[in-house]
């Protein structure tokens, strides 16, 4: 095999102009642009972690923010369940202090009721009472039970104070003697004489009856009235079992 060495130089030369042209007017243009391209990428790669860092920013501020909205719709929840609370207890409350009152002023008006419905009864039974009890005496009347009243009538008399005495005798002063029956008047001079030395003196008397004493005398000055009659007594006990009752 036979070398020809002035083709191999010329291929030679060929191969290295080709490739010095390829590297002046192609490797390098093509190496700009692959090198623009990457750093083209690289900055887009950058613009993009920017971007994928500002929306992981905005993605922690969303959810601070909806962490505070949940935090604060609880707050609120919270705090009208509180209010609500209080105000349901605050109804309950005042709905039972008013069925309280309403269930004690319904007792005391019931109280009162049977209370004034006992008093009525008792006053009726009472008089019913003081009104047999007068019937009964009116049977009785004659001259012991005169005697016996007329007793209690001077013991009134002389335990008044003496002034009282004194003036019921004044010259000017007529005195009134009442008595459940007319007072005869054979009788009346005995009641003058006894009425007088209860006084310690004589005094005028007029002489009247009066059937409501239902028994006894009362006896009348301008200053004093002193009785001992059954319409006294059984009204002193009727006021008794009124009290007491």
């Amino acid at each position: 095999m036979t070398i020809d060495w002035w083709t191999l130089g010329i291929q030679s030369v060929n191969i290295v102009i080709l490739i010095w042209l390829l590297g002046h007017f192609f490797w390098r243009p093509v190496a700009a642009m692959i090198e623009q391209r990457r750093a083209a990428t690289r900055e887009a790669f950058a613009q993009v972690e920017v971007q994928r860092t500002q929306a992981s920013a905005a993605l922690a501020d969303i959810e601070r923010t909806r962490a505070g909205f949940a935090g604060e719709r609880e707050a609120l929840l919270a705090a009208a369940r509180q209010t609500a609370e209080q105000e349901r207890a605050a109804v309950l409350a005042k709905a039972a202090t008013e069925a309280a009152a309403l269930a004690a002023e319904a007792k005391s008006a019931a109280a009162r009721d049977v209370e004034a419905a006992n008093r009525a009864w008792t006053e009726r039974a009472s008089r019913l009472a003081v009104a047999i009890a007068g019937r009964l005496v009116e049977r009785l009347q004659g001259p012991a039970m005169q005697d016996a009243f007329m007793d209690g009538l001077l013991k009134a008399i002389r335990e008044l104070p003496e002034t009282a005495r004194l003036g019921a005798t004044a010259p000017d002063v007529r005195l009134e003697a009442i008595g459940a029956t007319p007072i005869k008047p054979a009788d009346q001079q005995r009641f003058s004489d006894e009425v007088g030395a209860a006084l310690g003196r004589p005094a005028r008397i007029d002489f009247k009856s009066d059937a409501a004493l239902i028994a006894g005398f009362e006896l009348t000055a301008p200053h004093f009235t002193v009785g001992n009659s059954w319409r006294g007594d059984l009204a002193s006990i009727l006021v008794d079992l009124v009290h007491d009752s």
